[in-house]
């Protein structure tokens, strides 16, 4: 079947079977290669990317979900000349060790400062209305769809931290 998608501000026509699933259209059918595939069955977070902002499981959308959607791939959210704050971030804190979940991670991370700038509470928020602190709970708790098998977690979530302070997000961490 053939499909529209728009990715990364760019509208791309694909042919795939009715079966293909989003990370298999973006890395085989369109060459973005950025987002990996990790477990294949929605548990390590390694194909996050956004779809209309929000983060989801490439792994478990199909493609044809995705048509009349704006897609985000970590190629999307900036480039080698121009890294978004968090890819900064995760460089100069070494928020990554080997790299694989790293898109995801950055990937997951944006969506997440968005939820909590729209005021979107968590299991871990002291209140429902906000503001929320960018606490190590918080950001774990926001995060925990995500997996990392070199535990870099503490630099990960440093790199959360300095990117929304950077940015002027949230509240501080206590």
């Amino acid at each position: 079947m053939q499909i529209s998608l728009h990715i990364n501000g760019s509208l791309r026509d694909v042919y795939v079977d009715p079966r293909t699933t989003l990370i298999d259209a973006l890395r085989d059918h369109l060459g973005l290669t950025g987002t990996k595939k990790g477990c294949d069955h929605g548990q390590c977070g390694a194909c996050t990317v956004l779809v209309d902002g929000r983060r989801i499981n490439a792994c478990l959308t199909l493609a044809c979900m995705a048509q009349d959607s704006e897609v985000t791939t970590i190629e999307g959210l900036g480039t080698s000349d121009a890294l978004s704050p968090l890819q900064t971030q995760f460089l100069n804190d070494d928020g990554f060790q080997c790299g694989f979940c790293t898109p995801g991670q950055i990937c997951s991370a944006t969506a997440m400062l968005g939820e909590m700038a729209a005021g979107w509470p968590s299991h871990a928020s002291d209140s429902l209305s906000g503001p929320f602190l960018l606490s190590h709970a918080e950001i774990a708790e926001r995060m925990s769809g995500n997996l990392c098998r070199c535990a870099a977690y503490s630099n990960i979530i440093e790199a959360i931290q300095n990117a929304a302070h950077a940015e002027g997000s949230s509240g501080d961490a206590p």
